[in-house]
């Protein structure tokens, strides 16, 4: 027996995810009413559209979203994605926004997805979110490659510092093809370790990010009757 726990956010129409960026417009292609003309009496079908960039919502960076030469996300193995061991490291922005390789000093990483939990998600689709959020430095994204981490996410609004123009945590994780995914939610629910974390784009060419419903898969143990 397992427990899920959701940690996406809901993609809508109009969200705002980073400034900048249009929202995703979202109607429909075939109205219900629309397609009623289409075929017998009392059946009906919805087909929706989607406009949207690929930095929309809760989201996997693969390689290419970096390097010309990286894997996209039709190249990236499936189990990449899925059933990853995990570990969460605690990092509260209200403490310190820096998430440094001294955060991450005693933290067992190697094979895992690791989770860094701010707390930033609470300013999630308000001005706040945008400005002076907490980040991964450049010696943690090092320490975390040295030590064989798999995916690395972030409940922030970037797992680089926005403030200046370098990316040196994209650059140093997808460069050894450590997957990305920002802007996760309710991390605050999980435990230190001891879960698996899955969050699956779609296999599309072309493409390094892209939404994701990322979740964490805990262990129950049976209720006794």
């Amino acid at each position: 027996m397992s427990k899920l726990i959701d940690l996406s956010h809901t993609i809508r129409h109009g969200l705002r995810t980073y400034k900048g960026i249009p929202a995703p417009v979202i109607c429909d292609y075939l109205s219900r009413e629309a397609s009623r003309q289409n075929y017998v009496a009392g059946t009906e079908f919805h087909i929706a559209r989607i406009d949207m960039v690929a930095n929309t919502g809760t989201y996997v960076d693969c390689p290419f979203h970096r390097y010309a030469d990286g894997a996209d996300l039709s190249a990236v193995a499936l189990q990449r994605f899925v059933g990853l061991p995990c570990v969460v490291v605690r990092a509260p922005y209200r403490e310190r926004l820096a998430v440094s390789a001294e955060d991450l000093e005693h933290v067992e990483v190697s094979g895992k997805a690791v989770l860094v939990h701010t707390g930033w998600a609470e300013h999630w689709d308000t001005p706040a979110y945008f400005e002076d959020h907490p980040f991964l430095t450049e010696s943690a994204a090092q320490l975390l490659h040295a030590r064989g981490a798999t995916l690395v996410g972030i409940d922030s609004h970037n797992i680089d510092d926005t403030r200046g123009r370098a990316r040196p945590v994209h650059s140093t994780l997808l460069r050894h093809e450590i997957l990305i995914v920002e802007h996760l939610r309710g991390l605050e629910q999980l435990p230190d370790a001891g879960f698996s974390f899955s969050a699956v784009p779609p296999k599309i060419e072309g493409m390094g990010t892209f939404p994701v419903r990322a979740f964490a898969q805990l262990p129950q143990l049976p209720q006794l009757v």
